[in-house]
């Protein structure tokens, strides 16, 4: 036996368990409402519910609206119903800052 014969980085095999969902979890770490599984129907498409969004790093206006509403040009009527929280410069959004999307 050598002296490496010791030194492994397999360690201690465990199958790994599944996550299970936490119950009563309505919103992710950022405080956005949970989307459903994969392969698991949306109850309605985000942009109708007249949702609340939490800004994260590398968000613009345009992306959000691309994302929530599938088209990036409606950025306007996100920013219209957020100027309070935005300010007078739609291009300057802060990580954190929780944004309502209104309903198309």
């Amino acid at each position: 036996m050598g002296l490496f014969d010791f030194l492994s980085d397999k360690g201690e095999k465990k199958p790994v368990q599944p996550t299970q969902p936490q119950t009563g979890s309505a919103t992710d770490f950022f405080g956005n409402k949970a989307q459903p599984a994969a392969g698991q129907p949306a109850a309605q498409p985000a942009a109708t519910q007249g949702d609340s969004y939490t800004v994260v790093s590398g968000d613009s206006l345009s992306k959000i609206a691309k994302h929530h509403y599938g088209d990036a040009s409606k950025w306007h009527q996100i920013y219209d119903a957020n100027k309070s929280t935005i300010g007078s410069n739609p291009d300057h959004i802060e990580v954190g800052q929780v944004l309502q999307l209104p309903k198309l």
